[in-house]
């Protein structure tokens, strides 16, 4: 249930690019409008309701969850379709509370409950974009969330709401300067950045004692990106987190792809640099959280090599799934990252040793990097050449994955952070299955016997009331 939902296929639109309709609306507030697009941007909510060659906003987007596909849905102002005839009230009671004007609950693939810290003002705003600077599309999406019982029973969300929404609107603290608030308003809000990067307990609810410590999103890992100097962005300056929020690059620090591509893409790198340094600010006060396994920052592991004069003359293998970790990284990788892993000359590719990727106690980024490639956009659903990667999942082997991946990490990572078989073939089919579904089945099951032994404990105590008089 994390906003990290978003897939690849989300990154084809940008909120920018949505058709401005304000001129045209009677009695719409200009002003208001621009604002609600400026913080729909923020929240990033193109990324998750369009898709690919479809109309902005117009949903159908799957959202792969740990409780199974979760379908976005139209939120475009068609009164047919989507949130054309929602009040103020019931577009506020959706975004804030992830309830819909029919009283069904939304599930918190929908990061209402960071959206809860939103204002009432900035939500107004909002709702006057949707309604006026939005286009309306009358047709509902393909396919409608459908997931397996108990799950498919919406009700069953107040509970969770009850023990892990907390509805209050953010309130500034007075003993903090207005920079810091301002990020913590957007981090915490619209901007989500705790949805994804912050650990879950069994019933998928933050773990707030653990803010910002980093979570696994089924593939791709969200890092800890709290205060510490060695497990998280403690030893980066405030400019350097700006610039990675704004371009996705940080030299010497690390490079985003995967989910974090996206958000920077569709939604960071369009914010005002007086709202990134907020953001970064804030961040950089977040609490230290640190990994054991972390002995030194992530960033400082690794220098430049190579082992060709181990392989210059040597035949490849014929099974080329025993071909070495050197032929392996000479075939696919130094051609872009160079021979002893510098990095392009021009600063556009990164080197892979002082990697954040490399460095770290979780590897799943670096092997997703290499099967799924790193894409970037320049705004109108295009690829940056200048900061792609290729994937390697058609081309590469599990086989030759772990060697690569295992190569990669002796010659310029943390070399006792290791790549598995088992974990490239889970990561290649989707990440380690949910077992949340059984839980819950589990807990209905044992909710029911306790129960009934409720209703036998008190009739049998009836009887013998009855008897006894």
């Amino acid at each position: 249930m994390m906003a990290t939902f978003r897939t690849a296929a989300g990154a084809a639109l940008l909120a920018l690019a949505l058709p401005v309709l304000a001129a045209n609306a009677p009695g719409a507030d200009v002003q208001a409008i621009e604002r609600g697009r400026y913080l729909a941007t923020a929240g990033d909510c193109i990324a998750c309701h369009s898709v690919p060659g479809g109309k902005p906003m117009a949903g159908g987007l799957s959202l792969a969850t740990p409780l199974g596909a979760i379908v976005a849905t139209n939120i475009t102002p068609s009164t047919t379709h989507g949130i054309g005839n929602y009040t103020l009230k019931q577009f506020s009671d959706a975004v804030r509370h992830g309830v819909r004007a029919d009283g069904a609950h939304l599930y918190p693939a929908m990061p209402y409950t960071a959206y809860a810290r939103v204002t009432d003002d900035d939500t107004a705003a909002l709702y006057a974009y949707f309604m006026h600077g939005v286009a309306a599309v009358d047709t509902a999406p393909a396919q409608k969330t459908d997931l397996p019982f108990p799950f498919n029973i919406r009700l069953s969300m107040t509970g969770w709401n009850w023990l892990f929404l907390d509805k209050k609107p953010f309130v500034a603290d007075a003993a903090k300067s207005m920079e810091w608030n301002r990020g913590a308003y957007l981090a915490q809000g619209l901007a989500h950045c705790s949805t994804c990067h912050t650990p879950r307990n069994a019933l998928m609810a933050e773990q707030l004692s653990k803010e910002l410590g980093g979570f696994d999103l089924g593939t791709w890992f969200a890092p800890n990106i709290t205060s510490d100097a060695n497990s998280g962005i403690g030893s980066w300056s405030q400019q350097d987190l700006a610039d990675y929020l704004r371009t996705g690059r940080a030299a010497h620090r690390g490079q985003a792809a995967g989910p974090m591509a996206e958000a920077i893409d569709h939604s960071l790198k369009h914010l005002s640099d007086a709202d990134l340094d907020a953001i970064a600010h804030y961040i950089k006060s977040v609490p230290a959280i640190r990994d054991k396994a972390d002995t030194k920052p992530v960033t400082q592991w690794g220098q430049a090599g190579d082992e060709l004069n181990a392989i210059r003359g040597v035949a490849l293998p014929q099974n080329l799934n025993r071909m070495s970790g050197a032929q392996l990284y000479d075939a696919q990788c130094a051609s872009c990252h160079q021979a002893k892993g510098e990095g392009s000359f021009d600063g556009s590719l990164p080197p892979l040793f002082h990697n954040s990727v490399t460095g770290r106690s979780n590897s799943n980024n670096l092997v997703m990097a290499i099967l799924d490639g790193v894409e970037r956009q320049d705004g109108k659903g295009n690829h940056t050449a200048g900061h792609l990667m290729p994937a390697f999942r058609q081309t590469l082997s599990d086989e030759q994955i772990v060697t690569l991946g295992n190569y990669v990490q002796k010659m310029y990572g943390n070399p006792d952070v290791k790549v598995t078989a088992e974990q490239v073939t889970t990561l290649r089919n989707g990440g380690v299955p949910s077992n949340l579904i059984g839980l819950a089945r589990a807990g209905i099951i044992v909710a029911v016997l306790v129960l009934l032994a409720l209703l036998l404990w008190w009739r049998g105590r009836r009887r013998k009331e009855t008897s006894a008089a």
